[in-house]
């Protein structure tokens, strides 16, 4: 893959938080190009998944805008599950550019690599207690502040989707899956 050193993150960012952000523009130190698979792609509106991989996918691209990063950079691929995690890395594999580092602080997506000879990196975790898409849709849900946890351009999307009443309306019958 001549010199140029591609990385790897997969993520569900639902939706996409200041924690990711920090991850994706840290990799993007570290790499020429930089794959973010959006991981869960098949699944939306519950209230561990609300958003569309589309909807993730805008949220995703209007951040790295927001933050001048060159689009030639970077490749935003939904990414669906597969529920074999023997040919889970071809899935991949399948579906993205060639790529020759991962980032992943998932033990399984890092032992699925590891086992298929990628080079594993985790990538440090921000502000974890609150930087979470769990936290995040709990406080969308319970009217608290959501809105400083995650860009901007995230918000105005949120807004223009109507997602804190696609979240609070799933509520009513599915309140312990957050």
């Amino acid at each position: 893959m001549n010199n140029i050193t591609r990385g790897l993150i997969i993520g569900r960012m639902q939706p996409i938080h200041k924690g990711h952000c920090q991850v994706i523009l840290k990799t993007l130190e570290e790499v020429d190009e930089l794959i973010i698979g959006v991981g869960s792609a098949q699944i939306s509106h519950t209230l561990k998944d609300p958003f569309t991989a589309g909807e993730r996918i805008l949220m995703i691209k209007k951040f790295l805008v927001e933050n001048n990063v060159d689009p030639l950079r970077y490749y935003i691929i939904p990414m669906e599950d597969k529920d074999i995690n023997a040919i889970w890395v071809a899935h991949v594999n399948m579906m993205t550019p060639p790529f020759n580092v991962v980032y992943s602080g998932n033990p399984l997506v890092q032992r699925l690599f590891i086992e298929n000879n990628y080079t594993v990196k985790a990538p440090p975790l921000y502000s974890r207690e609150t930087l979470s898409g769990r936290e995040i849709r709990r406080r969308m849900i319970n009217d608290e502040d959501w809105q400083s946890l995650v860009p901007k351009s995230t918000v105005e999307i949120i807004e223009e989707i109507d997602g804190i009443s696609r979240i609070r309306h799933l509520t009513k019958k599915e309140k312990n899956e957050i």
